[in-house]
């Protein structure tokens, strides 16, 4: 089960949400959806889930363009808002059961206590949705967006308003989904990220400016390498900067430096050599890489 946009484009009246967006994502891999606020990603995802009409452009689902076969997609799609819409006068279970009877499911009921186990909802089950918490609310959202087991999930935003315990919690089950679901999300919380994502796609106003692998976005802009080092005394930065390969010394304290140097050179085993010269001790070396909120603002300041 795919997705697959082509070449998306999305005006309202003057303005260019989307500009001739296009990427995949496959089943078994969990996509992550960047970008600023807005970049165009909920506006791309209510066009994926058939909430909204493209301009120009289309989303397949399994090989079925959203706009032309919009039941047969709604049915391969969970979908979890942004703002999680819910009706916050039902009862959670009653909510839950209404949801699976529009879906045409048969045992509500039973389908209803399963989500609610699924994404632990079991303490609350039985009070109203108005009187649950903002993380409570979310994990309603997701139990609804689960409950006719799709085999697409849509998640836009899913572990907002959640407590440190209960993102540990979604994010294992979201994991989990993603073994044989295809499942696309977004999120601003880079650490969710580096943990669930296997492919990320960034957009910003409206372009997408990355598709990669978690492991080649790391290694975007790498033409440089960065290791960490603290020396057991006193060094000489001048002398370091000498060294071959060496682009820049940023001085930390008078033990430790970050060291800059080219891709193209490996200068570790130097640095014990140079470090051994001196008279010094390397009581470390740590190879560094860019953080993920550096990548995203390189990818999104600079387009």
């Amino acid at each position: 089960m795919s997705v697959i946009v082509k070449n998306l484009s999305k005006k309202y009246g003057s303005q260019l949400a989307l500009d001739d967006v296009s990427f995949s994502a496959e089943k078994g891999q969990i996509t992550g959806f960047l970008g600023p606020n807005g970049a165009g990603k909920s506006t791309t995802m209510k066009i994926a889930t058939g909430f909204v009409p493209a301009t120009s452009g289309s989303i397949e689902i399994a090989g079925l363009d959203v706009s032309k076969h919009p039941l047969e997609t709604k049915r391969k799609i969970g979908y979890l808002a942004e703002h999680n819409p819910l009706y916050l006068d039902m009862y959670v279970h009653e909510y839950l059961s209404f949801v699976a009877s529009i879906y045409g499911l048969k045992n509500t009921k039973a389908r209803s206590i399963e989500m609610v186990e699924k994404v632990g909802l079991v303490r609350e089950q039985n009070k109203k949705i108005g009187a649950l918490s903002k993380g409570y609310r979310q994990r309603v959202g997701l139990a609804q967006a689960l409950i006719h087991d799709p085999e697409v999930l849509v998640l836009d935003e899913p572990l907002t308003g959640l407590d440190p315990n209960q993102i540990v919690e979604i994010r294992s089950l979201i994991k989990d989904l993603g073994q044989d679901k295809t499942v696309i999300f977004s999120t601003h919380i880079m650490q969710e990220v580096q943990f669930l994502c296997d492919r990320v796609v960034i957009i910003n106003k409206g372009k997408i400016v990355a598709d990669k692998s978690l492991a080649e976005l790391k290694n975007v802009g790498q033409d440089r390498k960065v290791v960490h080092i603290e020396l057991a005394t006193v060094f000489d930065a001048n002398s370091l900067r000498a060294m071959d390969g060496v682009l820049e010394v940023v001085e930390l304290t008078q033990k430790e430096a970050k060291v800059y140097y080219s891709d193209q050179v490996d200068i570790r085993p130097e640095l014990f050599k140079w470090a051994n010269e001196s008279g010094n001790s390397l009581l470390s070396l740590k190879v560094d890489e860019d953080s993920l909120e550096s990548i995203f603002r390189q990818l999104t300041m600079s387009s």
